[in-house]
């Protein structure tokens, strides 16, 4: 079985062992920070900003001090992108590792196979992947950071309806989150009274898409919207480009990041899709709540690991701020408290948005969460 545990956190964790057992015993012993992230495999342009988010991130808080005097213990495994790897770590991290909380997976399908065992044992989960299922129905233990698919089609038909578009051609991906995506876009088309004229859809390892571009290129489409993840829609952008079409092309959020404009190339030049701030942090106004928290992690990222910050990795940079914060008002690891913690937090600003949880809101975002973006010369910017 293959799996990921950071060296740079065996490290910090022996340097522990021989400094301090004696006062990590005294208070507790390490807070145990479960993670499982798609580090390799289809999804790791999700996992890998996020396992050096995360592990970066333990050694800070680390050299601070910890969290209520006791270090963090950091334990990663990489599922390769595998839903049943990672139903398997989270089996590890329960009973072998005994974590007191998990941050993770990556992805929709990977959490999924997670959430039973999660939940009949009773360990806080902060997911990292993004489709609304995760948290509706409301599931007591298992929470998420992304903004789920329902609010990127919101923010993406509203800027349609802006444009003037009343008609659009679909196309998504037959994965976990194309799947959610398109069913939630569907329904809010019809809220919206936009006509969806193509629903195309297309396989997530797929390499070209142009039988289905070509078909809505011959409709009445007056925009079109991608819905999925990878490196598929990069391609779709490329297909657009080789086949002249001129409609107005928009992604979800799942290609808010630098990755792919550098796969897409010139291709990906006018393309709009929601986004965090993050990835215009600077173009934020001073008075932004939001720009001082991104700004940091920007730089601290992009110092550390010399590449571009995605919105992937901010998730994990919020989800461990957020777990560490629930901790230090539940006043240590008791599961039960820790998740009544996390479930309370109120005007948490992170790099993905302001989040306010409660009981039948484990996600804790809203669409103003997200801004459109549009990529102009190779970068982001903002559409106001």
């Amino acid at each position: 079985m293959n799996h990921f545990v950071s060296r740079r956190t065996v490290g910090v964790l022996l340097a522990m062992a021989a400094a301090v057992p004696l006062t990590a015993l005294a208070q507790g012993g390490p807070i145990k920070i479960g993670a499982v992230v798609s580090a390799t495999g289809p999804a790791s342009f999700l996992g890998d900003p996020q396992q050096k988010t995360l592990a970066m991130y333990v050694d800070q808080i680390n050299a601070a001090g910890g969290v209520l005097g006791r270090k963090l213990e950091l334990v990663l495994y990489d599922d390769a992108s595998d839903a049943n790897k990672a139903n398997a770590f989270a089996r590890r991290l329960i009973m072998q590792d005994e974590v007191d909380v998990i941050i993770g997976p990556s992805t929709t399908g990977s959490t999924m196979a997670m959430v039973p065992q999660i939940e009949a044992a009773k360990v806080p989960m902060v997911s990292l992947a993004a489709a609304s299922v995760i948290v509706e129905p409301v599931r007591p233990w298992v929470f998420k950071m992304p903004h789920s698919d329902r609010m990127a089609a919101q923010k993406v038909l509203d800027d349609m309806k802006k444009r003037g578009v009343t008609q659009f051609a679909l196309l998504s991906d037959t994965g976990g989150f194309g799947k959610s995506g398109r069913t939630e876009t569907l329904k809010l088309a019809e809220a919206m009274g936009l006509k969806v004229v193509e629903d195309q859809q297309y396989g997530e390892k797929d390499t070209d898409m142009t039988p289905q571009l070509t078909r809505i290129k011959s409709s009445s489409a007056q925009a079109i919207f991608v819905f999925g993840t990878g490196q598929a829609p990069a391609i779709v952008a490329r297909n657009y480009q080789q086949l002249a079409l001129k409609q107005p092309l928009y992604t979800s959020h799942g290609q808010a990041s630098t990755e792919f404009v550098r796969i897409a190339g010139k291709a990906s030049e006018g393309i709009r899709m929601p986004s965090p701030a993050l990835l215009v942090a600077q173009q934020l106004p001073s008075n932004d709540p939001q720009r001082p928290v991104s700004t940091a992690y920007v730089s601290t990222y992009e110092g550390n690991y010399k590449s571009d910050v995605s919105t992937f990795g901010g998730y994990a940079h919020d989800a461990l701020l957020m777990v560490t914060d629930a901790i230090k008002r539940a006043g240590g690891t008791d599961k039960e408290k820790v998740r009544a913690a996390l479930e309370k937090t109120s005007g948490f600003i992170g790099v993905s948005g302001i989040y306010r949880m409660s009981a039948s809101d484990h996600m804790g975002l809203d669409t103003s969460a997200f801004r459109m973006i549009e990529i102009q010369n190779a970068a982001f910017k903002e559409v106001r």
